[in-house]
């Protein structure tokens, strides 16, 4: 590979890791063709993009970033495939549905991920476990609304119990 090549791949490496605030490094070594077509089209389907690095490209990039990321250098080896992401545990969730399934490969190595590393593929239950702003803003919109609908069922159900009693009434009257 040319000097000119690489230097252009450690650039749009640079640019992937400043575009997505989430990244996986997944160890795909012994994948065939097949499996890693499926494994690409499910990231796809997913709005995850996926990349295989040459890993001394990919370290380079990491050091030229502005983030400290020397905690990844030691996962580098064999075949890295790299994960960007918008959704924090949108890889995970999906490496586990792997895992599920009893296939070796992907395999986690490590991960970027709301601004925490984590290293090693027991993370993957970590990582599964963030939640991503859209659930975050979700739980919030249901405790806010919670009360809300609590008051509104006690009057409503106020409201029948009072016209029942006035209705029991006015019908003793006569």
């Amino acid at each position: 590979m040319r000097k000119e090549d690489k230097i252009a791949i450690i650039a749009q490496l640079g640019e992937s890791l400043q575009k997505y605030p989430h990244f996986y490094l997944v160890d795909v070594e012994g994948m065939n063709a097949a499996s890693t077509s499926a494994l690409r089209r499910k990231c796809f389907q997913q709005n995850i993009k996926m990349v295989v690095v040459k890993n001394t490209l990919l370290q380079k990039a990491l050091e030229a970033s502005e983030i400290d990321f020397s905690a990844l250098y030691g996962t580098l080896k064999g075949t890295t495939a790299v994960m960007y992401t918008d959704v924090a545990n949108g890889p995970a969730k999906m490496l586990k549905e792997y895992k599920s399934k009893k296939a070796l490969k992907p395999e986690l190595k490590a991960a970027y991920a709301e601004e925490s590393v984590y290293v090693g593929a027991d993370q993957l239950d970590a990582l599964c476990c963030i939640k991503s702003k859209n659930e975050v803003i979700a739980e919030i919109v249901a405790l806010l609304q919670s009360p809300a609908k609590n008051v509104l069922s006690a009057l409503q159900s106020g409201q029948n119990t009072i016209h029942g009693v006035l209705k029991t009434l006015g019908e003793k009257g006569e």
